[in-house]
């Protein structure tokens, strides 16, 4: 009997994703655990691994469709001792005695029945015979080149249009410029132009949910400045004395000065949930890493618990791989706070949306030179200015103050991190 391959869920939000590239063709021998295709999420780009050996007789989506639903259907494998050639492409569905039974219909019911039933299959197959198959990928190549779809005839499972049948088909011919067109483009340009770009997976998950976010949870905002001299003389120190491959960076020192405030003062380590707050046990951190397209949000374990050189490994190694789109799911997925940092932009001072469902982000700035008063006198210091955003549900305004002058006691006393 056939098996179904399907798109699998690979965290605990994706309800879609994109078939990226596949690692696999008709035809081949695939083992329980070899990778068969390359699938993005809304978070990173994930090998996923055949659960069955066979040989694989159909592939159903083509690489670089969009939007394919969880649990469809994707490709379809052939058993050990099945010839390819007899697999149909259609996936394997219940057997069709398993449906309920249904009362028989009497003599006198059985015209208006088949009367009412095949005026119900003409409309179907009505409908049917106008829509258009092709896959997204092939759709918006198509939108790209003016090409219609209804044009064209599809080589894929089904008679479905696929990117290689629209790239074949001619482009839809130019369009004849003349001097009053000319001159009605041109005045159309200068009131603006403009271009539409597809939004990605990601992307829309991210709008999705930072919408959400400042539309559910009032935020409110606690700035304070930090002076880090002693903090960048104790980094430096540190670098001095760590062993090969070990570079500690001022964002590893703030990340475990946020972990070590979030055990001081635990009413900041929460998340509003309805009717009861959670309050975390450890600093699960996560660090916002820009990268193509978006922003994902790799979470440190129990930050807390980490000394600098483990905590300057881990945030590196975790850097690299969201960059290459490389992370598991379990890797990006929760978290008991946030923290952004804008200051290798030159960013001196901004307020971040909270990620949901945590109850605080910190936004971090640049560390700048300032005029500074010191026990009366005007001195010069490296300030950062770091801002709090916090979820007025879960967290009190004083409480985000007072986590904010914990962390930054860590901040300007760096050796109380130790203790």
């Amino acid at each position: 009997m056939s098996v179904n391959v399907t798109m699998p869920a690979l965290s605990p939000t994706m309800t879609e994703g994109t078939v990226a590239k596949w690692l696999i063709a008709v035809g081949e021998t695939v083992h329980s655990g070899d990778v068969i295709a390359e699938i993005e999420t809304d978070k990173a780009t994930m090998e996923v691994e055949s659960i069955e050996d066979g040989v694989v007789a159909h592939i159903l989506v083509e690489a670089g469709s969009e939007n394919v639903a969880v649990g469809t259907v994707i490709a379809i494998l052939a058993e050990a001792g099945e010839a390819v050639d007899t697999i149909s492409a259609t996936p394997v569905t219940a057997a069709a005695d398993e449906a309920p039974e249904t009362p028989a219909e009497t003599p006198a019911e059985m015209p208006a029945l088949v009367k009412e039933t095949t005026a119900v299959a003409q409309k179907s197959m009505a409908e049917t015979s106008k829509r258009i198959f092709a896959t997204p990928l092939a759709r918006r190549i198509a939108a790209n080149k003016g090409i219609a779809l209804d044009g064209l005839t599809g080589s894929g499972p089904h008679g479905r249009i696929l990117r290689r049948d629209v790239e074949a088909a001619p482009a839809a011919p130019a369009v004849q410029i003349t001097p009053a067109s000319a001159n009605a483009m041109a005045s159309s340009a200068a009131t603006g132009a403009s271009e539409l770009v597809a939004n990605s997976q990601m992307r829309q998950v991210i709008a999705s949910r930072l919408q959400q976010s400042k539309q559910q949870a009032p935020h409110f905002y606690v700035t304070v400045d930090c002076q880090i001299d002693t903090l960048l003389a104790a980094r430096r120190a540190l670098n001095e004395k760590a062993p090969d491959g070990v570079k500690i960076s001022l964002n590893d020192l703030v990340i475990r000065a946020a972990a070590m405030a979030l055990m001081a003062v635990p009413d900041a380590n929460v998340a509003y949930e309805d009717t009861h707050t959670r309050r975390f046990q450890h600093a699960d951190i996560c660090m916002a890493v820009a990268i193509d397209g978006g922003l994902v949000t790799p979470v440190i374990w129990a930050a807390e618990t980490m000394g600098l050189a483990a905590l300057s490994q881990t945030t590196a190694d975790l850097a690299s791989r969201a960059r290459q789109g490389q992370l598991r799911a379990a890797e990006y997925t929760g978290g008991s706070f946030t923290i952004s940092n804008l200051g290798m932009f030159g960013v001196r001072e901004f307020a971040a949306v909270i990620n949901p469902p945590q109850g605080a982000i910190l936004a971090v700035g640049a560390g700048e030179q300032r005029p500074v008063v010191v026990d009366g006198a005007l001195t010069v210091a490296t300030v950062m200015t770091v801002t709090l955003s916090a979820d007025h549900r879960a967290i009190d305004g004083a409480v985000a103050a007072q986590w904010l002058q914990s962390f930054k006691g860590f901040v300007e006393n760096p050796v109380t991190m130790l203790l």
